[in-house]
């Protein structure tokens, strides 16, 4: 494989490996709460071989309820920490679903875990990424999802997102009708529609906000599982933090936020990406779930195109790496893999190239003023477009929108050079001002 053969030809600033540990991200959270904890517990992957070595959990639960909670969870993915909103002290968890079986089988220590997140007196919200169709079907194969009996403080909403496999037929489709040379508008529009891919992404949108309003609006803590946790969850958990943490929307928070919600906690990226976006053949376990990501995150920088440091680039740079890339970071479906294969020893980093000042400048946004508020995308058909730079990149000319581009970026240079001047100006005047009423009062008899 190419990236462990990849010798780079610029000089190495920052060992983008050890860049965004989870001890760094809990030391950050302390700062603010001391309800928490690092957690070693799977030191040795022994507990759950999806997830790291080091897991942020409420303090009152200890290492051995954890190894239980694990059993009762499908493949082992207990509840941690995905996120903790400051402004409230409220929390959104992730991990896999239940397993009560059939006959209703109940996990105490599991009870007592997410019951640690509420506040006195409040509920909280168990989003289930699975119709509850599917979910009550999983009970006849050993999973299932949280009992209000056993969780009465839990109000449990079914927001059904389509699983890995449904997401592959629809990107094909997508694929299809944007590589279709008929120039036939109608073919077009069916041929989109048919896709559904706008849809999927409307969907996850909603699932996202609703989320992000429970935590936000509602004042309550949420826990985030589908069936596996490892697809649909985390595009919700970090969809919802794009919403809620304007940090997530710099690039070293987006970035922090990649290796959290997707690397860290086991997004199947060798399974996902096994060949490439366009490619005919297609394996059994390939899915566009992080593109789909991606995307969603796209349809918020256009909405909003002054909240986030970074541009499409940097979207469309991180959609390329995963599916192919001279760099180690996304090879792999878990730390696990990742330590075996002793990337961080043989591979260089993808954040060791993209954290260079020279590259850093190709992904800036010159739009960016920091937004400290909550934004809330609209999740309207209307508001939802096909991402043109990524499924219609080959079909239109880029002289013109990068001529187009660089227009605008110093139109934006030259617009804050004469604002720095006003300031300026300004500052002088006030000055003059005060240096004439100071010989007013001096000339005064």
């Amino acid at each position: 494989m190419y990236p462990f053969f990849y010798r780079p030809m610029f000089e190495v600033v920052e060992d983008g490996w050890s860049s965004f540990l989870l001890e760094q991200e809990f030391e950050h959270l302390s700062s603010v709460t001391n309800e928490w904890r690092l957690s070693c517990v799977n030191k040795e992957f022994s507990v759950c071989p999806s997830y790291p070595p080091v897991v942020i959990v409420p303090k009152s639960i200890d290492d051995d309820a954890l190894r239980k909670v694990a059993l009762f969870r499908h493949g082992g993915r207990f509840p941690v920490l995905s996120y903790y909103h400051k402004k409230n002290g409220m929390a959104m968890m992730r991990s896999s679903q239940p397993l009560t079986g059939t006959n209703g089988r109940r996990c105490k220590e599991d009870e007592k875990l997410i019951n640690a997140t509420l506040r006195s007196g409040r509920r909280g919200f168990v989003i289930d990424t699975r119709p509850l169709a599917v979910a009550q079907q999983a009970r006849a194969k050993g999973g299932g999802f949280e009992q209000e009996v056993h969780y009465p403080q839990w109000r449990r909403i079914h927001k059904y997102i389509e699983r890995f496999n449904i997401l592959q037929e629809s990107f094909i489709k997508l694929v299809e009708a944007c590589n279709d040379q008929s120039h036939n508008m109608d073919r077009w529009l069916s041929k989109l529609e048919a896709s559904n891919w706008l849809t999927h992404i409307k969907e996850l949108l909603t699932a996202a906000c609703l989320a992000a309003q429970c935590i936000d609006r509602e004042g309550a803590s949420v826990l985030v599982h589908g069936s596996e946790g490892t697809d649909s969850t985390l595009q919700v958990t970090s969809l919802a933090q794009i919403i809620l943490d304007p940090r997530c929307r710099t690039i070293n928070g987006f970035e922090a936020l990649v290796v959290r919600e997707w690397l860290q906690a086991g997004h199947p990226f060798q399974q996902r990406c096994a060949q490439s976006a366009y490619s005919n053949s297609k394996q059994k376990w390939e899915a566009p779930v992080f593109l789909l990501f991606l995307e969603c995150v796209w349809q918020i920088h256009r909405q909003f195109p002054c909240s986030f440091e970074f541009n499409e680039q940097f979207l469309i740079m991180l959609f390329e790496h995963a599916y192919a890339s001279q760099f180690g970071t996304f090879l792999g479906n878990n730390e696990n893999e990742r330590a075996k294969l002793k990337l961080p020893q043989k591979t260089m980093s993808l954040w060791s190239w993209v954290n260079r000042p020279e590259e850093l400048s190709r992904f800036q946004n010159p739009l960016y003023e920091a937004n400290s508020l909550v934004i809330w995308p609209s999740v309207a058909p209307q508001s939802l477009q096909l991402w043109e730079g990524v499924f219609l990149r080959w079909n239109r000319p880029s002289k013109f929108l990068e001529e187009a581009e660089e227009e605008r970026i110093n139109i934006i240079r030259y617009n804050k050079e004469l604002q720095a001047k006003v300031n300026a100006l300004r500052r002088q005047l006030a000055e003059l001002e005060t240096e004439e009423d100071a010989r007013e009062e001096v000339e005064v008899p």
